[in-house]
């Protein structure tokens, strides 16, 4: 039959192409009711604790390994000496491991003791952490500091705070300018390779946030008791899920990550460096959330963020709110919704990390 013969008598048939879109409406639908089976309902501290050791361990079962190497070898770069810190580019290399590329930024002058720190980690964007460490020599890299008040790690070692500040995968540096991606997202594609290897690309870049965190706690002058980690966009996900997982982050700033993956899958998304398989059997990005608690934590919200779809917001913040008000902590959680975009603002952030990290 030709063709045109073969399409028109599908059509008379009762198909319609129109019914391809039905695998997007069962997703939606499946999202929108997915199981998250995990959620915690309890009110007492004893509760919360033992719900905690349950989805705790859920979660890494879902993530696999993301032990940092506890061996390395490091390379060290060039360092620019400023006024009142230093930055060094560094690179962490492990057998078995993509080499893990950092800025370190500390403070000038002698001081006595050891300092606080902290674990800055960067969004999506261009020029990966060296956003973050301040680097503006250009104006497109000024403007996307300035857009974003990106530079919240070159703002933080001069408040008297060592900062490390590393570059995931796929971003800056990481990101591989000959490769071809055809016009889709690099996180996507790399999702996906790493899945065909049995890798995850979140949990990938969660063992380099905590092989950051090793190195950051092991340098000299830094006191290993007193570190937090801060980030915005991806680098607030991140930040959101490192200290879930490591109690030595002591404080979290979380800035401009304030969406569940239920909502993500409603719409067009295709981050899969934040995606861990599984996880909606379970719960969400609120109950990672819960797992930060009782320990102090920022959430930064900009009132005119656009990647943030504010009708989720109330119920997810009510479910990250259950285990501090379980564990009598509720004034360790905070919300800033302020008046601004897709930006860090620090304005009640900046005050949490000094209360708790005392530079």
């Amino acid at each position: 039959m030709h063709r045109r013969g073969l399409l028109r008598a599908l059509l008379l048939g009762g198909w319609c192409p129109t019914r391809a879109q039905d695998v997007n409406r069962l997703i939606r639908r499946l999202a929108r009711d997915a199981p998250l089976r995990m959620t915690f309902k309890g009110s007492t501290a004893s509760e919360c604790r033992a719900w905690q050791q349950r989805f705790r361990a859920k979660l890494d079962e879902l993530l696999g390994d993301y032990r940092p190497p506890t061996r390395w070898a490091l390379s060290e770069g060039q360092t620019a000496q400023f006024p009142d810190h230093t930055r060094t580019s560094l690179t962490l290399a492990a057998d078995g491991l993509a080499d893990l590329p950092l800025h370190l930024l500390a403070p000038r002058g002698d001081w006595r003791g050891r300092r606080p720190a902290i674990v800055a980690l960067h969004g999506h964007g261009p020029y990966g952490h060296d956003a973050v460490a301040g680097i503006d020599g250009t104006p497109e890299r000024a403007l996307n500091i300035r857009d974003a008040n990106y530079d919240y790690g070159r703002q933080l070692v001069r408040k008297g705070y060592v900062v490390v500040a590393p570059c995931l995968t796929p971003f800056g540096v990481r990101l591989d300018p000959r490769e071809e991606y055809g016009g889709s997202d690099p996180c996507a594609v790399t999702f996906v390779r790493m899945q065909l290897l049995g890798r995850n690309l979140m949990t990938e870049n969660l063992r380099d946030v905590l092989w950051s965190l090793e190195f950051l706690a092991h340098q000299p002058g830094v006191d290993g008791s007193r570190i937090g980690c801060v980030g915005l966009s991806y680098g607030g996900r991140m930040t959101m899920l490192a200290a879930a997982v490591e109690p030595r982050i002591r404080v979290a700033a979380i800035s401009g990550a304030l969406n569940v993956m239920q909502e993500r899958i409603d719409g067009r998304y295709s981050c899969g460096a934040q995606v861990i398989p599984g996880l909606l059997q379970f719960g969400d990005v609120p109950e990672i959330a819960g797992l930060i608690a009782p320990r102090h934590t920022v959430w930064e919200v900009g009132e005119r963020d656009r990647l943030m779809v504010k009708n989720w917001i109330p119920e997810a913040w009510e479910r990250i709110e259950r285990p501090y008000r379980a564990l009598g902590a509720e004034d360790r959680l905070v919300m800033d919704s302020f008046d601004g975009g897709h930006r860090w603002n620090g304005a009640l952030a900046e005050p949490a990390l000094a209360g708790v990290l005392r530079p």
